[in-house]
């Protein structure tokens, strides 16, 4: 499992990232197909409410797969977002399972 990192406009946090990559290793773990991650963080702070955002990118056999989320709190926005790669992958791998 290869997850790659980038902070926007933030600094790098430790926490975050194992945090981040204890959610997708669950997901390697249920889908063997995947190859690695791209997570992007990044702070958008025009926006009282939220503004803490999150891009998760797969690389898998076929086209990537991308889902984002914008919340009030990283944490939230990685679940929202795995979540949302989640439902995709389901998607995915039942085309997988049809060939």
């Amino acid at each position: 499992m290869t997850v790659n990192f980038q902070y926007v406009d933030m600094d790098v946090s430790e926490t975050l990232s194992a945090f981040t990559e204890e959610k997708l290793e669950k997901l390697f773990n249920r889908y063997e197909f995947l190859i690695s991650a791209t997570v992007h963080f990044k702070q958008e702070g025009s926006d009282h409410e939220a503004g803490k955002i999150c891009n998760i990118e797969l690389s898998l056999p076929g086209p990537r797969i991308f889902a984002t989320s914008n919340t009030h709190n990283y944490e939230v926005s990685v679940r929202d977002t795995i979540s949302d790669l989640e439902r995709q992958l389901k998607k995915r791998k039942h085309v997988y399972n049809t060939h």
